[in-house]
């Protein structure tokens, strides 16, 4: 008697710019698990405590501080959740930390890729956390909440 054919990974939707080798398996292919993606160039400029000087150290920062968000979620919207961390430029680099959190490494304009992974999970529940207001307007078109950088801890 042959044992089942394994059932095929779903890891192989994501786009491979998402990817990186030996990534864990998102959450996302969960139902019901909401997806917050978080604009970590806008989130971390809300805040005037130098990040300026240091990029990738104040990026760092901010995904180590997101890391309770899976398990508890945000007001209004309890976890678990997958929270995804898109870095771009200088902070792209940054190591992708514990896990709790995917960081998501722009391949060009952060933007595109926040707009493109909203884009990407439709009829599942995506809060964008930006204060940037073209960003805002091109996450709504599809489908997407949009909070302030506050919804998340600093």
């Amino acid at each position: 008697m042959s044992s089942p054919e394994p059932a095929p990974s779903s890891a192989g939707s994501l786009t491979p710019a998402f990817q990186e080798p030996g990534e864990r398996e998102p959450i996302s292919h969960e139902i019901g698990v909401p997806l917050v993606v978080v604009d970590g160039a806008n989130v971390v400029g809300s805040v005037p405590d130098g990040w300026w000087r240091d990029r990738a150290g104040a990026a760092i920062r901010l995904r180590d501080s997101l890391a309770t968000v899976p398990a508890t979620g945000l007001a209004g919207l309890p976890g678990p959740v997958e929270v995804a961390l898109v870095v771009e430029g200088r902070a792209r680099d940054i190591p992708a930390g514990s896990g709790a959190v995917r960081v998501v490494r722009a391949p060009g304009s952060g933007d595109d890729t926040i707009v493109e992974l909203a884009a990407a999970a439709p009829g599942r529940r995506v809060v964008v956390v930006t204060a940037d207001r073209g960003l805002r307007q091109r996450v709504t078109a599809v489908g997407a909440e949009v909070r302030g950088p506050s919804a998340v801890p600093r």
